[in-house]
């Protein structure tokens, strides 16, 4: 028993920490861009989906209308998924200033009202690229045209960039701040292996006519997320290898950590209930690798009360797994200008494989609540 235990958990641990080689690379290959003129030529669509963000939505507009992109090429349309709120009320104080505001009205339950909400967006936008945000998110003033300028120097038809938190005000946002950049991270890496397979939609680029040519949502509207993620690993079959990562801080966009355990348990689960829609197979089975890493650890943990070998298994598997995540991590913080946070990954670890075998069993195993609806 022993030693299939051990087997089993040094095969589950060269394939972690293999992965993290492949991340590694993935993140370094990357480039930040070469400036270029700004000779702006593209005609660009700001879509939001918003439900309920009267505390946010004000200061999401305000940023959007101070970015130094050509006025001439820009439109925002901000699409109200049934606000109870004050929200549609703010966005329609802005329309003055160009603010287009639509106002979802099913009469049918969905269970996918973001895609219906950007889809609607799309259908009546008249941009060339679409640029996805969310209603709760902050940017600074070179956002747009740093995306642009990257997307019209290279011979893409999307585009994935960082996202962050910040303004936290707790341990615990601050530990998901670092979580958060290794997921972003891990985004990124997935492009620069030319081997696109996740990103952020809260910062995502696409064409028009190519959102169109994949059959936009049809196909994974059924699932209440997955407007990034799975739109990308559509387009990404259609157009391997011109999906770029956009390495540059002014294109950061930045959003808060979310302030209880159960909110982000619940956010978690709903970005885990994507995983069934994946067509990619290897990054399914990628991710179950690395959730079999997690198991073996907390196998190895449990059964060190009762045998040190398995306790002295553990210890390696966890010094092993420090260490390649400190060398990914790094750099990815250094980015954000928050090298700091990587000295909270000896805390996180053991919080992060409790959380991480959890998510695995219950992302995918019964509806959950999001925006005050129950969906799955």
């Amino acid at each position: 028993m022993s030693a299939l235990l051990s087997v089993i958990s040094l095969l589950l641990t060269g394939i972690y920490l293999l992965l993290l080689i492949y991340f590694i690379r993935g993140w370094a290959v990357i480039k930040k861009p070469k400036a270029y003129a700004n000779s702006f030529r593209t005609s660009v669509t700001v879509l939001i989906a918003a439900r309920n963000e009267e505390n946010n939505i004000a200061l999401t507009i305000e940023d959007l209308l101070a970015q130094d992109y050509p006025k001439e090429l820009t439109e925002f349309i901000i699409v109200d998924d049934h606000s109870t709120d004050k929200t549609a009320d703010i966005i329609r104080s802005y329309a003055d200033r160009g603010v287009k505001l639509i106002q979802l009205n099913e009469d049918q339950p969905l269970n996918s009202y973001k895609k219906k909400a950007i889809a609607t967006a799309i259908s009546v936008s008249k941009g060339e690229l679409m640029i996805a945000t969310d209603a709760d998110c902050r940017m600074g003033t070179e956002w747009l045209s740093s995306v642009v300028s990257y997307f019209e120097a290279n011979d893409l038809v999307m585009i994935s960039s960082p996202v962050a938190y910040f303004q936290e005000r707790s341990l615990f946002e601050y530990m998901q701040t670092l979580e958060f950049s290794y997921l972003i991270g891990i985004g990124a890496s997935f492009i620069g292996n030319k081997h696109a397979s996740t990103c952020n939609g809260a910062n995502l680029a696409y064409r028009k006519d190519v959102f169109y040519e994949v059959g936009g949502f049809k196909g994974i509207d059924d699932l209440a997320s997955g407007d990034d993620e799975l739109l990308l690993q559509k387009v990404a079959k259609q157009y391997p290898g011109r999906i770029g990562f956009l390495k540059q801080r002014e294109a950061i966009v930045y959003t808060h950590a979310k302030h209880t355990l159960g909110s982000f348990l619940k956010q978690r689960r709903r970005w885990a209930s994507k995983s069934i829609k994946y067509k990619d197979k290897s990054i399914v089975a990628l991710a179950v690798s690395i959730w079999l890493f997690n198991v073996s650890l907390l196998v190895n943990a449990g059964l060190g009360f009762y045998d040190a070998f398995f306790f002295k298994w553990f210890l390696l598997q966890f010094g092993l797994k420090y260490i390649f995540e400190i060398a990914f991590l790094y750099p990815i913080t250094a980015f954000f200008k928050r090298p700091g946070l990587v000295l909270l990954l000896i805390l996180l670890i053991p919080v992060h494989i409790i959380y991480f075998v959890y998510i695995g069993l219950m992302g995918n195993s019964r509806p959950y609540e999001w925006k005050g609806r129950v969906v799955r």
